[in-house]
This record gives structure tokens, sequence and C-alpha cells, in this order.
């Protein structure tokens, strides 16, 4: 019985009243110390019947740009979780972290937190590269796992990850929250009603600009990032046009380059910090300067096994500005549909005529995403609902999708060194072990 079985049994004993019984749990005969895995799960509520979900967080990459908003969800998110300890490289920033978090633990030892017994719940939230060692460590330990995007270096890594966490039996999220803009939902039932017909074409623009003198991140680092912005904005914007038309590309053929200059080099900073550098200084403030080993600048085209036909550019370029055109358009032979995140503005046409707006949708995604997604999809799995049993991406997206998403990835980096089409089942079955596949 895996350990999601043994939570629920223990659960489904507690909420009966025979919380005697939990000692007799074949959990408590097998791992020592199991009264606190459950205890740390979940706790009786002021009724004393119905349980509620209580976890232990431990977040890796804790003060950076991802890390510090997602801390103050958590913290926000009442008793469904507290914060246990904290992970990070910047020591200057992980006392300030700690007392807001009142967090037990403070390291800049990623084992550390794994390992914590009170830790139930992990975030990986470090660079690309970093991200294996500690997902690997938590499957072999039984701890849940969110894991920012991409999930790894390589779609090898990914489906590695994937396995270790699906045969631990652990809760799995990967934040791909663009899925979950209002806009994208309604998108998605535009096309599942019909109202587009069949679906022929697909265009995306993510237009993403950084400042023009933006300081060198790790982003910027071959070494640490998957592939620049194909990773960062294109594992985004594939797994929101996967989500939509609920099927995988088939092949894809890019260019991608490096169109920015060399960037000022002024030390170790975050995201955050880069980019009010950039806005705050002039391009000759910098002494020293580094040129990125990534790519900036993508553009792509994809075919899929329906026939549709699919195009998307991908920057970070500062002239590459946004707002002058709708984000996604979805084409159809019976109506066409444009999505537009700075408007809000839904625009269909089923003639020749210009698009009429049909919707205006203001709402954003969640502000606590933590507390109206992740923790109701870990409360979901604790319930024996996994996100792994679920029709495709009906339930929140996982390990899995963060696979599909690499091998995309992957595949679009292949195509853009190589020139030519890339079918993506090649890079799947590389991934697997299966074949061999060379992205050079």
């Amino acid at each position: 019985m895996s350990l999601r079985e043994h939570c629920k049994q223990a659960e489904r004993i507690r909420e009966q009243g025979y919380y005697s019984l939990f000692s007799q749990l074949p959990l408590v005969q097998t791992l020592k110390g199991a009264d606190v895995i459950v205890e740390s799960f979940f706790r009786r509520s002021e009724e004393g019947r119905s349980l509620q979900m209580h976890v232990g967080v431990g977040v890796l990459g804790a003060t950076g740009y991802i890390g510090a908003p997602y801390r103050n969800e958590i913290r926000q998110s009442g008793d469904a979780a507290r914060i246990v300890a904290l992970c990070a490289r910047r020591q200057d920033r992980l006392k300030e972290a700690a007392r807001l978090d009142e967090a037990a633990l403070v390291t800049d030892q990623w084992q550390d937190v794994v390992e914590h017994p009170e830790v139930d719940l992990v975030l990986v939230l470090t660079p690309d590269a970093l991200h294996f060692e500690p997902v690997m460590a938590c499957a072999a330990r039984q701890k849940h796992v969110v894991c920012e995007k991409p999930v790894g270096i390589d779609a090898r890594q990914a489906m590695t990850m994937w396995q270790a966490i699906r045969e631990a039996g652990v809760f799995h999220f990967v934040p791909y929250w663009t899925r979950y803009h209002p806009l994208f939902l309604r998108a998605r039932q535009f096309v599942d009603e019909g109202r587009l017909g069949v679906v022929q074409g697909v265009v995306y623009r993510w237009h993403n600009p950084r400042p023009r003198n933006m300081p060198y991140t790790w982003r910027d680092d071959a070494q640490l990032s998957a592939a620049g912005s194909i990773a960062d904005v294109g594992s985004h914007a594939y797994d929101t046009i996967r989500f939509i038309l609920r099927e995988e590309a088939q092949s894809v053929v890019a260019h991608s380059d490096t169109v920015m200059p060399p960037k000022p080099d002024v030390g170790d900073v975050d995201l955050g910090e880069a980019i009010a550098w950039g806005e705050q200084h002039a391009t000759d403030d910098a002494d020293a300067r580094r040129g990125g080993g990534t790519p900036d600048f993508c553009q792509l085209l994809l075919r899929f096994p329906s026939g549709i036909r699919g195009c998307m550019i991908l920057s970070h370029a500062s002239y590459y500005r946004k707002g002058f055109a709708p984000e996604l358009e979805l084409h159809g032979t019976d109506g066409s549909l444009s999505i537009d995140r700075f408007s809000g503005e839904l625009r269909f046409s089923d003639s020749p005529d210009p698009a009429r707006v049909v919707e205006t949708i203001t709402e954003d995604i969640p502000k606590n995403r933590f507390g109206s997604v992740v923790f109701p999809a870990l409360s979901q799995h604790l319930a024996g609902n996994s996100s792994d049993d679920s029709d495709m991406q009906e339930g929140w997206p996982d390990m899995q999708d963060g696979w599909r998403v690499q091998v995309f990835v992957d595949a679009v980096v292949a195509s853009a060194r190589q020139r030519q089409w890339i079918e993506l089942s090649g890079v799947e079955a590389a991934s697997a072990g299966d074949a061999q596949f060379e992205q050079d």
C-alpha cells in the first residue's frame, strides 16, 4: 500500500472516531514516526469529526524571484500548510525569510530540507539544471513535490523524475499557471463546444520584453538553463496550446538565436533585481559584460496529428514588444477566436468580416495560487484522486505534463540546431531509453 493509501486509510479511521485504531495501522508498524507523517497532513476540525489538511512545506530556492511570492501565498493559506524549512544561496535574505515564515530550519544545503522529518511537501524552485537530484531524493523519501518548469535539463531527466515520483505514489505538481487563466479556460470551452468547427490552425505570440540593459542572470547560462526562452516562456505557451486542443504536437521546425547584445555582469542577482537594475541604468553603466549562452528568441512551426498547423514566436528580446496583436489565435472551419490578456477580450469571427468582441474577462489567474490550486489538488491526491489516473489534462498539471512539455522543448532545440523538422516521437522514445536522440 502506498503512502497515499495509508493516509487515506488513516483519514477514514479518524473520521469515524476510531483514533485508537491508528496505532494498529501497517504504516505505524513498518515506519518509525509514521504517526508524525499522518498527523502532519490532517488536523481535527472544531466539530471534532472532519479533518483538515495541514502540510509541512520545505522550499528550495526560497528567496528568489519565484520563491518569495510562493512563500507569501503559502503564509496566506491559513491552516492548510506551514513553512518548515528554507534553502537558498543568498544568506543575506534567508534571515528575513525565516522571520517572515517562522521557519524552523534555514540552510544552504537542499538535502537538509528534503530529509527534515516535518517536511511533507518540497517546492523545487532552483535553476533548471538543479531540479533532478532534489526531485529524485523526494521520491526516495516519499515527499510530495512542486517542481518549477521546465522540470529538468532535458526530456530524459524529466522522464526519469516522472517515473520515480509516480512509483513513489506521491503528489506532484508543475506550475503551468497560464492554463488557469479564465481567458484560456474560456477558449478551451469554445473548442470543446465545437464553436470553431474543426480547428485547423493556431498562432501563439509570447512576447516578454526585458529591459535593454538587463544584467546577466542564470537564465542566460547554458549550464543552468534548459533552453533559454524556449524553455522559459515556450513551456507555458506549449502547455496552454496542448491544454486547449487536448492534443500533443507531432513535429516542429524552428529557428532560435541570442539576439540581445552582451549583458552587464553585476554579480549574483535574481530576475527581479536584474529587471530593476536594467530599468534604472543607462546602456553604458556597466564595466563588465557577458554574452548570453541561451536563446532569447525563437520562431517555430508545429504540426499536430489531427492536421492542425501552428506557429509560435517566443521572445525575451527588448524590442519584441507586446500588446500589438492577440496573444493566441485559434482558427477552425466554422470560426476563429483570438485571446488578448491585455484587454481581456475574446474576439470571434465566423465570416470574412472583422472579428467582433464577444466577451471581456478581466479576472486573472488566482492571486493565491497555492490556496486556490496547489493545496486543493494535494487534498484530492490524499483522498485517492490522482492526476495520473485522469483523462488527458483533466487533473492538475504534473510531472507527466512536465515531461511532455520537455519533449517539445528538446525537439525545438534540436530543430533549430539541425535546421530541419523534428518528430516529437523520436524525443519521447529517447527519453524512455528506447532510442538514441541527439540535439546537436
